[in-house]
């Protein structure tokens, strides 16, 4: 979890006012590395509050419907021939492990006839 916005700026401040980074460090219990940290991130963005991560859509969302489709008309496909006919009908050219990671994301398990 980030720090707040409000240490931050206190942070900066007790920089500003001319205390070192050692010194800044240990008077707020944090690390020397990330006042420097904050300091660069002042100066090159002009922004202290914490920077955000984003959200990233898996590559295999956009054919998702298709795979559960694939799936459930044939429990027993292996991945190399979902790889296959994803390259085939979608013009999609991926690795195995994307497809498998898509299968266990999506709580699919290929099983075998008996």
């Amino acid at each position: 979890m980030p720090y707040p916005t409000e240490l931050r700026a206190e942070i900066l401040a007790a920089c500003d006012a001319g205390e070192g980074t050692q010194a800044v460090a240990l008077r707020f219990n944090v690390s020397e590395s990330w006042v420097r940290r904050i300091k660069q991130q002042r100066r090159e963005t002009g922004q202290i509050a914490a920077k955000t991560t984003r959200t990233r859509t898996p590559i295999w969302h956009r054919w998702s419907d298709w795979l559960l489709a694939k799936i459930a008309a044939r429990p027993d496909i292996y991945l190399r021939e979902l790889q296959a006919e994803l390259k085939a009908e979608r013009g999609e050219d991926v690795c195995l492990q994307t497809m498998c990671n898509a299968c266990r994301a999506l709580d699919q398990t290929r099983k075998k006839r008996r």
